[in-house]
């Protein structure tokens, strides 16, 4: 049997792709929301709704006591986090558990064990995962952290373990900037997820980020849907993916997803997670880190595959084996997702919150798709992550997928907040996208009109 009811701990379009997979399965749904989002979709679309605390995050979506409150006052014995806020959190998923609530994704133990990035590469690494060489733990301070980046060689990479999301990461490129950026670091991790903790690596230059996602159950079955190419990214913020990636062969392909699976059962995984990889210039892998959630980007991975991950969550969660078999997986096409944030490119991507005064999405014509919490007259507040949009589509090849984004892109209408869809349309335009020749650099590259 699948949930009564179903908590989302989240909000904007990731809230509103739970709440429509809860209802295609028949499951009634509690959104929960702060004091700024009372006018959310998400609010709208859930069976019922909770306000559980002020705008600010550690007052409503990070305040664990209160999201258990609502789901026990409501009876929903299932919460799903999302992605962000409280998703990697394992004191958060002990804590449901206690209740009798169950957490829709890995255990407590597991989340824990691979959302402390530190841990986990030395998990894999005795796994026999190939990764960056790093730090070996956390980086207590100052004079450990000259003490890595003498032993290892500038540029290193100065990173939260309880991290995600590009929050709390700093590029140190020479002596001089090491002492600011690892305090930054810090002091980022400590706002963003309420732990200080950083370690630090090597920095792997002009790498493909390519991340496989993977599906358990509580069978001991472990699939891989392929991978994603994550690549173009700006300050550690992904803003646009793609599946499969330009980069990837067959034999890669099957490299890496074999990696991921050797880890996850290693782990005794559960639900969903995926597995991030960086692949230098020789085709060298290196493990980056798991992340033991749904993904931002999960929708390329439907596209190409026809899985709805969100639903196999849900029904893993229950009990239920993976309603798939690794050789049931197949790759049909190419499909891209460009995150349409709400910023200003011109003003070095400030955010722009307020008043959607009109609204007009894409919609209609074959191989798109778009997850959006938006909608016009909806004020975007300042509290929270700028995306506004993800659109999707998919197509015979690549470039059709990119034509069809193209397409998409120049018919997103808004007005009242700025947004980074002529930005978006830039990179589709470029000779090195489009030639698939675009790496982690690329958009440092494109700002500074070092790209073609």
């Amino acid at each position: 049997m699948l949930f009564d009811k179903i908590l989302i701990a989240n909000r904007g379009e990731i809230a509103v792709r739970i709440i429509r997979a809860c209802s295609e399965l028949g499951i009634p749904t509690v959104a929960v929301f702060s004091e700024a989002d009372r006018d959310a979709l998400h609010v709208q679309l859930a069976n019922e709704a909770v306000c559980v605390g002020p705008a600010r995050s550690a007052e409503s979506y990070l305040n664990m006591r209160n999201i258990i409150s609502a789901a026990l006052q409501t009876g929903a014995r299932a919460v799903h986090p999302g992605f962000g806020f409280l998703a990697e959190n394992g004191v958060f998923a002990s804590q449901c558990e206690d209740c009798g609530i169950k957490f829709i994704g890995p255990s407590a133990g597991v989340i824990e064990l691979m959302g402390d990035k530190a841990n986990a590469k030395a998990f894999a690494k005795s796994a026999g995962v190939p990764v960056i060489p790093d730090s070996g733990g956390l980086v207590p301070d100052l004079e450990a952290a000259r003490a890595f980046a003498g032993s290892a060689g500038y540029p290193v990479m100065v990173k939260a373990a309880a991290g995600g999301g590009g929050k709390g990461i700093r590029a140190v490129f020479g002596a001089d900037e090491l002492e600011g950026a690892f305090l930054t670091a810090k002091r980022e991790a400590e706002a963003s997820f309420s732990d200080d903790g950083v370690y630090m690596e090597k920095m792997i230059q002009n790498a493909r980020h390519i991340e496989v996602q993977v599906m358990a159950d509580p069978f001991g079955s472990v699939v891989h849907l392929g991978e994603r190419d994550c690549s173009i990214q700006r300050g550690n913020q992904k803003l646009l993916e793609e599946s499969p990636s330009p980069a990837v062969d067959d034999a890669k392909r099957a490299e890496l997803g074999g990696y991921a699976v050797s880890l996850a059962k290693a782990v005794n995984y559960e639900n969903a997670g995926t597995v991030e990889f960086l692949v230098d210039g020789g085709g060298n892998v290196y493990f980056m880190e798991m992340n033991t959630r749904i993904q931002v980007e999960h929708p390329v991975t439907e596209m190409v595959t026809g899985i709805d991950i969100v639903c196999e969550q849900i029904r893993v969660a229950a009990g239920l084996p993976l309603s798939f078999s690794q050789e049931d997986v197949k790759i049909f096409g190419h499909s891209i997702e460009c995150r349409v944030n709400a910023e200003s490119p011109k003003r070095g991507f400030m955010p722009s919150p307020g008043k959607i005064n009109y609204l007009l999405l894409p919609s209609g014509g074959p191989g798109l798709r778009v997850d959006s919490a938006a909608y016009a007259g909806y004020t975007i507040p300042p509290y929270y992550d700028s995306m506004l949009a993800k659109v999707i589509t998919h197509g015979k090849t690549r470039g059709e997928a990119i034509s069809r984004m193209r397409r998409a892109l120049s018919e997103f209408v808004i007005s009242g907040v700025e947004t980074n869809v002529e930005f978006q349309l830039e990179i589709l335009s470029n000779t090195d996208f489009i030639n698939g020749n675009a790496d982690t650099g690329f958009i440092k590259k494109l700002v500074q009109g070092r790209v073609n």
